[in-house]
């Protein structure tokens, strides 16, 4: 379509006669908005509004008739207005909630729970702040909040709870542009600190404790350095987990580490069982060579008293204890070997005893005795 088309005028409508006018019944016909004076720039002008409210009240108060208002009358209709509007200053305080009243918008007091008055409006306005009531924020429902990088550089997906009270009302309501918003991203930026400090199996198993805590605190330094009136009072980790695309291989992880688990206790099962069973073997060891060792010390004393007691006794006769210590000792050596007695009176030949002469004590004594007949030697 040509842009000089006159069938379609375009936003600016057509021009003035020509072929660009319309006859009845093509259309709707065109309305002519009429022509405004143009507003003062700035908005009105406050002079030029009182002068015209004071013109009204003039053509009132001169007015004839049923038009003329009595002084009196106005009068009573402004004390009555202005009484209402004394009134609209009273106001209640709960229990749970601080005033904080604001004169010509600026702070001004603060009132406890009760009934007070302040100046009506426009001159003193009141904000009543719940400051008992407990505030709650989740964060971590979307993966934008909840994935967040650990010190060890693994990725956790965690999502936890910030409970929080407003402690000063006056910061809560000045010092701060948006408070509760700015709970919410303290809360954010100081858990993905304390979370980039942290390795990430603690995170996910035992220190969930030491997470809460050190965000707590560090929470309630930032907002206190902003004087945001907030008091932090829990940080309550809700989950801690491996984001989904890395679960299969954690789980694998997990089996492995299992499996190297077993394998370090059976070892360590093994080791201790080895080594009980060597110290055992070692004190039975020591036990023995202690009794041994008692033993021979004990014998040899007894020998020694024995000697000094038969030494006192050689003394005294010399002959007499020299004899009865061979016969001692010969009855020792002799009565554990096996004795043969050959009388060499009668014997024309050389006497030959048997293998079987020789053999230990305690085996039959008749082939020797039947050899020795034999030989014809007497036994």
């Amino acid at each position: 379509m040509p842009w000089n088309d006159n069938a379609n005028p375009g936003p600016w409508g057509s021009p003035p006669g020509g072929d660009g006018q319309r006859p009845e019944g093509d259309g709707p016909p065109r309305r002519e908005e009429p022509r405004r004076r143009p507003p003062p720039p700035g908005g009105p002008d406050p002079a030029e509004l009182f002068r015209r409210a004071r013109a009204e009240v003039e053509r009132l108060l001169r007015g004839s008739g049923r038009q003329r208002i009595r002084p009196p009358v106005i009068a009573a209709i402004l004390g009555v207005a202005v009484l209402v509007w004394l009134v609209t200053g009273f106001y209640t305080v709960q229990a749970n909630q601080e005033g904080v009243v604001l004169q010509f918008g600026a702070y001004d007091r603060s009132e406890g729970p009760g009934l007070h008055y302040h100046l009506p409006s426009p001159i003193e306005e009141v904000e009543l702040v719940s400051v008992t009531n407990q505030n709650r924020i989740v964060i971590g429902e979307s993966p934008d909040e909840s994935l967040m990088l650990t010190g060890d550089e693994n990725i956790v997906d965690l999502s936890f709870a910030v409970q929080w009270h407003v402690a000063d009302a006056k910061s809560y309501l000045f010092s701060v542009r948006d408070p509760d918003d700015a709970v919410k991203w303290v809360a954010e930026s100081t858990m993905r600190e304390v979370i980039g400090h942290s390795a990430l199996i603690p995170i996910l198993t035992t220190g969930r404790g030491s997470v809460q805590s050190q965000t707590l605190a560090l929470m309630q330094r930032i907002l206190d350095r902003y004087h945001a009136g907030v008091a932090i009072d829990a940080v309550q980790i809700q989950s801690a987990n491996f984001p989904a695309e890395v679960v299969p291989a954690n789980q694998d992880i997990a089996r492995a580490g299992q499996d190297a688990l077993s394998a370090i206790n059976d070892a360590n099962a093994y080791r201790n069982k080895v080594v009980n069973e060597a110290r055992g073997s070692a004190a039975k060891i020591v036990q023995d060579a202690e009794g041994y060792r008692e033993q021979t010390v004990r014998e040899a004393q007894g020998q020694a008293a024995r000697f000094n007691q038969v030494y006192v006794q050689y003394r005294r006769a010399p002959a007499v204890t020299r004899e009865r210590i061979y016969i001692q000792t010969m009855q020792q050596v002799l009565s554990h070997t096996r004795k043969i007695i050959v009388d060499g009176k009668g014997a024309t030949a050389p006497i030959i005893l048997p293998p079987q002469a020789f053999q230990p004590s305690g085996q039959s004594s008749a082939p020797v005795a039947n050899a020795a007949q034999t030989q014809g030697a007497p036994q």
